[in-house]
């Protein structure tokens, strides 16, 4: 791909989000960063966290992985809905009649002090890790195609893009996401779509019956796996999927954040439903781009990278004619500023609110200046926590964010759990040990099932395993009245 294309494509993108960031951060006030003056319209929030949803993994890294594991993702993703519902039903409500900027102060109201502090530090690691690595995949596919060429160095090209990101969300905070993640996820949208079209036309379909016929007869599209001890088994799967969306969306401040900029709950809850209906199918054209991909390559003697996070990178950009290297980055490019935009607007947002307490112990005139400077921290702290994974990771990016997810959010399901669907008071300070133990007893459990449960093999489900061991602490050391 030419460079200057590329440069210049991703200038104008830059261009049209910092027109919308200078159009929603005026007349800011300090609460506006937070909750975007509550006024969101519902629609644009459920078409927004489909991009926030899906990020670069899902562009890049799940038509890849249908070569390793055909569509058992879908198993997944169909346990999503079940895990939306419980959140519009259960979660939102509860939120809505609290009132809350941080979802996390629920905990300090029914366990106290130290069990909300725990919470809030699990989101901020767990929210941390994941989006970098989802920006890092990003960074790495954008190093290929442009700053390579440019002779500009990781590590710079990193800095320029977490640093695009703080430009124009350091004002308007969660208003100004609302809006460029409805930008960004018609672009990535329109940029699946695009390339599943051209790849067809490059294997001479003829019409959309072609392309059904073409990836329901491959291999590759099976979606079910009743082998019991799979990591891939559908139960595990359809299970860990709902889970998964409870802690990574209902119980995750970047996800609730958005919802909580909704006039109402009635708005919140048709959000909720509509954004389920459109990312199952969303996900399903991810899968379907995958034997897409696969079937191009074999057909044109393309050899498929070792790392399957590669491919589609790999064919778009030196495969693929210019027209469909330019939509795939621009698909790219929105998918990843999509997530990383209001992932640092929340983490600002959680440690302002749960750990500084910024509403509580400063004036309104030392709050935005405050903020702006935690902002900028989460920034650098995003850059060197994406230098660490370009060290260390060697696996597919997707199967790495719900790894830790499955460690980091695992006490926040067993607190949330506990509150919930008890009555029970606990020893408030027993809780950040507990926090600490479950993740490391399902570590422990996990790495040796096999040998321990008769070839019991755990995938996603390390989660619940997690939570469970987290509900069970918390009971033993329940408050006698």
């Amino acid at each position: 791909m030419n460079p200057t294309i590329v440069l210049l494509v991703i200038s104008v993108y830059f261009l049209m989000l910092f027109s919308i960031s200078w159009f929603t951060s005026r007349k800011v006030t300090a609460e506006t960063f937070f909750t975007g003056d509550r006024q969101s319209p519902w629609f644009l929030v459920a078409f927004g966290m489909i991009g926030a949803s899906l990020s670069g993994v899902t562009f890049i890294s799940v038509p890849g992985e249908v070569g390793n594991s055909n569509f058992f993702y879908f198993q997944v993703v169909l346990g999503y809905t079940l895990g939306y519902f419980t959140i519009a039903k259960v979660l939102l409500p509860l939120y809505y009649r609290l009132n809350l900027v941080s979802i996390y102060s629920y905990l300090e109201d029914r366990f106290g002090f130290w069990s909300y502090k725990t919470g809030a530090f699990f989101f901020i690691l767990s929210r941390t890790l994941g989006s970098s690595l989802r920006v890092f995949l990003v960074a790495s596919v954008l190093q290929l195609i442009l700053f390579d060429s440019l002779g500009i160095p990781f590590w710079v090209s990193v800095l320029i893009t977490v640093g695009l990101i703080w430009l124009y969300t350091h004002r308007g905070g969660i208003k100004t996401v609302v809006w460029t993640d409805t930008l960004q996820t018609f672009f990535m949208l329109a940029a699946v779509v695009t390339c599943i079209i051209l790849v067809g036309e490059e294997l001479s379909f003829a019409g959309i019956s072609d392309y059904f016929s073409a990836v329901s007869n491959d291999p590759r599209s099976d979606i079910f796996n009743w082998d019991w001890k799979a990591g891939t088994n559908f139960f595990k799967q359809f299970i860990s999927g709902a889970f998964i969306t409870i802690v990574m969306t209902g119980l995750d401040q970047d996800m609730m954040q958005k919802n909580l900029t909704c006039k109402n709950i009635g708005d919140a809850q048709k959000n909720m439903f509509w954004f389920t209906i459109i990312l199952v199918f969303v996900n399903l054209l991810f899968l379907a781009l995958g034997v897409m991909l696969y079937l191009y390559a074999e057909t044109n003697g393309i050899a498929i990278p070792t790392k399957t996070d590669e491919l589609f990178p790999l064919l778009a950009t030196q495969h693929f004619s210019e027209f469909a290297g330019i939509v795939f980055v621009l698909g790219i490019t929105a998918a990843a500023y999509s997530s990383a935009d209001s992932t640092l607007t929340a983490l600002t947002t959680s440690f302002c609110i749960d750990f500084l307490e910024i509403e509580r112990k400063y004036p309104k005139e030392k709050q935005i200046p405050l903020r702006k400077k935690v902002h900028l921290a989460f920034t650098g702290v995003m850059f060197l926590a994406i230098l660490i994974f370009h060290w260390i990771n060697d696996q597919s990016v997707i199967n790495s964010v719900f790894i830790i997810a499955g460690y980091t959010y695992g006490p926040l399901l067993g607190l949330y759990s506990f509150g919930l669907f008890t009555k029970l008071k606990v020893k408030d300070r027993v809780v950040p040990y507990l926090a600490v133990a479950a993740p490391l007893i399902t570590f422990m459990i996990s790495s040796n099932s096999e040998a321990w449960l008769w070839g019991y093999k755990f995938g996603f489900e390390a989660l619940i395993l997690n939570g469970l061991l987290m509900f069970i602490g918390l009971y033993m050391f329940r408050r006698k009245n």
